[in-house]
């Protein structure tokens, strides 16, 4: 992108407009952009996992080691681990400068895992939320994985009422869990409509607040990590405002907004932040739409509409105004971003665009040949300047001298001829195919292109 011949008040848009290309290798089921948005890793429903570079949209990796369908995907602050949750039992942490068996770590449960979640400064544990069944703190900083039950059931501090809704307590299952910014507390949501906020380093309840009465479907928390979006079942997103230190005995969570539609009543499939934290966006249930509002007003201020299908899981690039979103019946991968039309008179201050073709008047000495030492001399002239074409510069979110994973452009990389990536855009007519002799033949190399653009 040469941001010189972009118009500057489209690059001032926060969020995207319009439908603007398509990716699919294999039928996606979850996607989760990194934290510096160079790369989006996607889930299918066959177990494998796809990296796609953001930047070419071409395919980087592809991770083979669960048997059903991925879940949920978390991120290293770092980059160089994935972390991937799926229906077959088991929660993997791929180290992606490696290959092989070596560069995965799986840790089997009891139950499939809804989502599990790195902590923040240690990639040696995370927290996963399992299928009807206890949620767990995960060390696998050692050969052996330690495993650390965490409860689901709220903190009830008046001793009278936990005996009364010890029996109803019981009956609590956790959904989603994440890790604050520190890592010092983790934020669980129950079956019941509670927040719970757990010490990692106790394993104890230290404060509970109950936002509804339907459960708590997904929990997702800002860059920042001072702003919280709980997605429920009673088809409202409601923002938090998190304190910037949790102290148990201090805190009080209120809610700062609820998205809703009044209308027609939609449920929400899944729910977002964008990069900064200003807007937040959500997938609708039996519907093809985007809702985009604005965190600090609470007004919505875009629908984006894209495919004739239901749409599942979306993602908010982090810096820049691009969301991908997975549809549930095809599997492909939609992206919208911003349309930015190039201002070539940025070229050269004397460049003028004209909307139509109009007649050019030549300049006495525009075309006259120049002689061979002139036209030498500039050429070695322009041949001293120094292009840096290597220095990659950091971008928000990003450590500095933090690994970037390289992209493979091997043909083994690519799986079977249904199964190679394809980059859609506005699709091109199919050549005509030539009948001889009442066959029909066509042409060598037609049909067989795979990129369409």
């Amino acid at each position: 992108m040469n941001l010189s011949l972009l118009d500057p008040f489209s690059l001032a848009q926060d969020y995207p407009e319009t439908l603007t290309s398509e990716l699919r290798s294999g039928h996606s089921t979850c996607i989760r952009f990194n934290r510096k948005g160079d790369l989006l890793a996607s889930g299918r429903i066959d177990g494998a996992i796809v990296l796609f570079d953001v930047e070419t949209n071409s395919l980087a990796r592809i991770l083979r080691g669960h048997v059903r369908q991925v879940q949920y995907f978390s991120w290293s602050n770092c980059g160089r681990y994935l972390l991937s949750a799926s229906q077959d039992f088991r929660v993997i942490r791929w180290d992606l400068t490696k290959t092989g068996e070596e560069a995965m770590r799986a840790v089997r449960f009891v139950a499939p895992v809804y989502c599990a979640e790195f902590h923040p400064t240690n990639v040696d544990m995370f927290v996963a939320a399992l299928y009807e069944d206890t949620p767990y703190l995960v060390d696998i900083s050692s050969i052996k994985t330690l495993k650390l039950a965490l409860p689901s059931g709220p903190l009830r501090r008046d001793p009278a009422a936990a005996e009364k809704h010890a029996a109803s307590d019981s009956r609590h299952q956790t959904t989603a869990c994440v890790f604050s910014s520190t890592g010092e507390y983790i934020l669980s949501g129950n079956s019941k409509g509670w927040l719970n906020i757990i010490s990692t380093e106790t394993q104890k309840t230290v404060h509970s607040h109950s936002f509804t009465n339907s459960c708590i479907t997904y929990i997702r928390l800002t860059n920042s990590g001072r702003n919280m979006v709980l997605n429920s079942a009673d088809r409202i997103i409601r923002s938090v405002v998190l304190p910037e230190k949790i102290l148990p005995d201090e805190i009080e969570l209120e809610v700062e907004h609820k998205f809703q539609d009044v209308v027609n009543r939609l449920f929400w499939n899944h729910v977002m932040f964008s990069g900064n934290g200003e807007y937040v966006a959500a997938s609708t249930y039996h519907n093809h739409d985007i809702y985009i509002w604005e965190r600090s007003l609470g007004s919505l201020i875009k629908i984006l509409e894209g495919p004739k299908e239901e749409l599942g899981v979306c993602e908010w690039h982090p810096s820049r105004p691009l969301v991908a979103a997975v549809g549930l019946e095809s599997g492909k991968i939609y992206i919208w971003a911003t349309t930015n039309p190039q201002r070539w008179s940025a070229l050269a201050p004397d460049f003028a665009e004209v909307e139509e073709n109009v007649e050019y008047e030549e300049k006495e000495d525009e075309f006259d040949i120049q002689p061979v030492e002139d036209v030498k001399k500039r050429r070695l002239h322009l041949e001293t300047e120094t292009v840096d074409v290597v220095t990659i510069e950091p971008v928000r979110g990003e450590e500095v001298g933090g690994w970037q994973m390289p992209v493979s452009l091997l043909e083994e990389e690519t799986e079977s001829e249904e199964e190679n990536v394809r980059i859609e855009g506005p699709r091109r007519t199919k050549p005509a195919e030539k009948k001889e002799g009442g066959r029909s033949k066509r042409r060598r190399g037609e049909g067989e292109v795979r990129v369409v653009q």
